[in-house]
């Protein structure tokens, strides 16, 4: 019962965030699935790491398809996700410790200065 309740939350969550919030919640799931990649390198589950690397893979791939190309900064974002996409596939082929604390390292960055963004816009 209790896992339904929090499955209707989270799907309530996503349904009325503001494209803002929504671009939060991508960087704070690549964030996620990123220490659990590590977490499971850790341990030596090759399998869990590769599916967690995919998952921010694909988030990386999301935060770029949404950039807005009529402004110079998203050039910038653009080449940062593109920085760590490159570390992610990488990372993943190597199953590389330090390549994916690189690109979690730069996520980190990107969301701190989204929600930096936020706030300075008022944004919701």
């Amino acid at each position: 019962m209790a896992i339904n309740a929090a499955l209707a939350y989270q799907n309530n969550a996503i349904q009325t965030a503001s494209p803002a919030e929504l671009t939060l919640m991508l960087y704070e799931g690549a964030i996620k699935f990123t220490n659990i990649a590590i977490m499971a390198l850790e341990e030596g589950n090759v399998e869990k790491v590769h599916l967690n690397i995919v998952k921010v893979e694909n988030i990386i791939l999301e935060l770029r398809s949404t950039l807005d190309h009529k402004y110079q900064v998203a050039e910038d974002f653009d080449r940062v996700y593109e920085y760590i996409y490159r570390c992610l596939v990488d990372a993943n082929v190597k199953k590389d410790k330090a390549i994916l604390e690189e690109a979690l390292g730069y996520t980190r960055e990107m969301r701190d200065t989204w929600k930096e963004v936020m706030k300075s816009n008022k944004m919701k």
